[in-house]
């Protein structure tokens, strides 16, 4: 993929406010059309900080890169960018179906298809019974549903969602990750910032760890946890006497558990064979790896600790 194919291309981006905070020290970011990015990390890394420099809503110190093939804050593009910032706040004598007709109006939507769409939107999000109701009388949660819908309303090609499902119910949760599979699978560019990372394993196709203002692990969810990958045996009877001799076949006990490190069939095999000639009952054989939670905290660690 050549540099102009990547609709998010952003090099040696660096911020400090007050002439001291460092919030970004040279974050490298791409991503891809069709592809969800995740982008997480602890309060103050830098997260939301970014994704407003992309949006221009903070000025870098320095910055190189491009969104949509133009360099970051040209115009015309950014009318091609949906935006969800993290603590949005919308006119509290708005209703819902107002909020979205506003901001399809600031994006140059058309009358008759601002009409359409928003009635489209509420209803996609849950929201059609509350169209005529002030944002004022709305939770957290339903004004992150009509935030997210005001960002895809215009058909953006490039959308940028600040905790997205801050607030939300599970059940909005699960509509809101449906909303961002179909975004990918019509080739939109989706970047999300979260906390939450259960949400980020599954749907993001990468996912970049955030701390101190700099990138410390970057991949797909599987790159980063490759190297935890291993394998479970659990017997029915205590393995304690075979101890010595499966720990000499390069494998861990701890009680009935079996653990065999990597991702060896031959390794697995070899222990199964051994336990089945000593008449060990073998009730489970399955593969584990970290979690998106054990890459973040072993990152953040890591980088604390050289800090």
């Amino acid at each position: 993929m050549s540099d102009s194919d990547w609709p998010i291309d952003l090099r040696g981006v660096h911020k400090t406010y007050n002439r001291k905070i460092k919030a970004l020290r040279g974050v490298d970011v791409r991503v891809g059309a069709g592809e969800i990015f995740g982008l997480l990390g602890p309060n103050g890394a830098g997260k939301s900080t970014l994704v407003k420099i992309m949006m221009t809503v903070v000025l870098p110190n320095r910055a190189e890169g491009t969104i949509l093939g133009q360099p970051i804050g040209h115009k015309p593009t950014l009318r091609r960018v949906g935006y969800l910032s993290e603590d949005h706040k919308f006119p509290p004598y708005l209703t819902g179906a107002q909020v979205l007709d506003f901001y399809a109006r600031l994006s140059k939507v058309p009358a008759d298809k601002r009409k359409r769409e928003t009635g489209v939107w509420l209803e996609r999000m849950g929201m059609s019974k509350w169209a005529d109701t002030p944002v004022s009388q709305y939770s957290k949660g339903m004004l992150q549903r009509i935030g997210i819908a005001q960002a895809l309303l215009h058909e953006p090609d490039v959308i940028l969602l600040d905790e997205p499902t801050d607030g939300v119910d599970p059940i909005g949760r699960k509509q809101i990750r449906e909303i961002l599979v179909e975004l990918r699978q019509a080739g939109k560019t989706v970047f999300i910032n979260s906390h939450i990372l259960s949400e980020l394993e599954m749907v993001c196709d990468r996912v970049a760890i955030l701390v101190h203002g700099q990138v410390a692990r970057q991949g797909t969810v599987e790159e980063l946890t490759a190297h935890s990958l291993s394998y479970q045996v659990t017997t029915a009877d205590g393995i304690d006497s075979l101890r010595d001799e499966i720990v000499r076949l390069g494998a861990e006990v701890a009680d009935r558990t079996v653990t065999i490190k990597g991702n060896d069939a031959g390794a697995v095999n070899k222990i199964i064979d051994f336990l089945r000639s000593k008449e060990i009952m073998i009730e489970s054989v399955r593969p584990t790896r970290w979690s998106l939670e054990d890459v973040f905290i072993d990152a953040a660690s890591s980088l604390n600790e050289e800090g």
